[in-house]
């Protein structure tokens, strides 16, 4: 469950970095918090 809304977070805030708001809004650093929590499974994998 907890994986399904992280992927639903996550493309929310994608979709909302390509469309600029979060740019607009000054939250641009909730892409760097995202990169940083997909980065542990990576290197896992």
């Amino acid at each position: 469950m907890l994986f399904l809304l992280y992927y639903v977070f996550a493309i929310t805030i994608l979709i909302m970095h390509f469309t600029g708001s979060l740019a607009r809004h000054n939250l641009e650093w909730l892409i760097l918090l995202l990169a940083v929590t997909v980065f542990p499974a990576v290197i896992y994998l």
